[in-house]
């Protein structure tokens, strides 16, 4: 099951832009939790397809909550090994449904380190795809940093590098490329040292709050199945390293991701 925080953010502050409530651990819940996430303040979700089958997944909560927007796109650890990903199938559907980024894609060599040649070819090609369709992306950066930048550099797309993990020089060079940080629940962990520091450095109006739901939940409730309503605690963690109200953090981060997203 899930726990809900000891208190509410205000009426439609969150924007949760990364989230997968069509994951299976939110079976036998998954309505309970979503009708509930707008008595804690949560205003707009994007949810992140990662296969075919997940993408019709996303899209079916989409159809169902207004407030709920996908994202699609074949995460690299879910790259087919013996078929080709059907590009004209993924614009098809952005044509056809409210789908509002190409993600998350990107790298992944802590899962997937056999085939880092594919990884960078699938993901050149949702870039390619994300300007085809005037979306933004959602980058995924798993032990991968060098790598994910060249690409980032050389292509130049708009959007997110989602959960970031890497190094504040890398975050400033993603900025100076006109794209976005996304920061979730490890902002509040005591090892997350580094992230704090790129939070520090880092401008508000360039970050956005995410879940990754249900995996990451901020403390207090690490190791426990995140959900959009436990953003709040991400901000408040954020609006101390800031030195401003949560307030202002959860209005910023907002605006930033309805922006990005066109939503």
């Amino acid at each position: 099951m899930f726990e809900l925080p000891t208190y509410r953010a205000p009426k439609d502050s969150i924007v949760d832009s990364h989230a997968h409530l069509n994951d299976e651990r939110f079976d036998g819940f998954r309505d309970e939790i979503i009708e509930a996430m707008k008595e804690y303040g949560v205003k707009k979700i994007v949810n992140c397809g990662t296969d075919y089958q997940r993408i019709e997944e996303c899209l079916q909560l989409s159809r169902k909550y207004d407030f709920c927007f996908t994202a699609i796109a074949f995460h690299p650890s879910e790259i087919p090994d013996d078929t080709e990903i059907d590009y004209d199938r993924l614009y098809e559907i952005i044509k056809t449904e409210r789908v509002v980024a190409v993600g998350e894609t990107g790298l992944d060599y802590y899962w997937r380190p056999d085939n880092k040649e594919r990884q960078q070819r699938e993901f050149v090609k949702h870039i390619e795809l994300a300007k085809k369709a005037d979306l933004p992306i959602i980058v995924h950066d798993r032990d991968a940093h060098a790598d994910t930048m060249e690409i980032l550099k050389t292509h130049k797309p708009r959007g997110v590098v989602h959960c970031f993990s890497g190094s504040v020089e890398m975050a400033k060079e993603i900025v100076k490329l006109g794209m976005y940080i996304g920061v979730g629940g490890v902002l509040t962990f005591k090892n997350g040292r580094v992230l704090k520091e790129v939070a520090r450095e880092i401008p508000l109006e360039k970050i956005l709050l995410e879940t990754d739901a249900p995996y990451m939940a901020p403390e207090p409730f690490r190791g426990k199945t995140n959900h959009s309503a436990l953003i709040i605690y991400v901000a408040q963690t954020l609006a101390e390293i800031k030195g401003v109200s949560v307030d202002e953090v959860l209005k910023v981060t907002a605006k930033n991701a309805e922006e990005l997203f066109g939503i």
